[in-house]
């Protein structure tokens, strides 16, 4: 199974850019209206134009632009350096919500705000 993960962005490229910065390599498909940086072999993170989902999916979900900023979900890496990679978030543009610290369930975690407004979270086992 392949999973892919696409959040819905106001600005393709700035979200593009953003994306690129943090993870230091250029996405694998990047056409108006998708970009994709291929996390593994079966995830995909995607990111779309709110725009562009509203004309896809119609008036039966309330418009996603009117959501920003309302978390729903978090985008959860485990990476080999969480403090690295989240001070390279913040550099970029995210905002911080909690620095890396260790959670009870034994990961140490970082929070931030990506520049839609999505949770995003580096994380290693302790």
């Amino acid at each position: 199974m392949k999973m892919n993960f696409i959040l819905y962005v106001a600005d393709q490229q700035l979200s593009t850019d953003f994306y690129t910065a943090v993870f230091k390599r250029l996405p694998d498909l990047n056409v108006p209206g998708m970009t994709e940086f291929r996390l593994s072999e079966q995830c995909v993170l995607g990111l779309m134009p709110e725009a562009g989902i509203k004309r896809l999916l119609g008036d039966l979900l309330p418009d996603p632009a009117t959501a920003r900023g309302v978390p729903r979900s978090e985008v959860y890496l485990t990476v080999d350096d969480p403090a690295a990679w989240h001070q390279r978030a913040i550099a970029n543009g995210a905002r911080e919500l909690s620095p890396l610290m260790l959670r009870n369930w034994g990961d140490e975690v970082a929070y931030s705000l990506d520049p839609d407004g999505h949770v995003l979270c580096f994380a290693a086992p302790r």
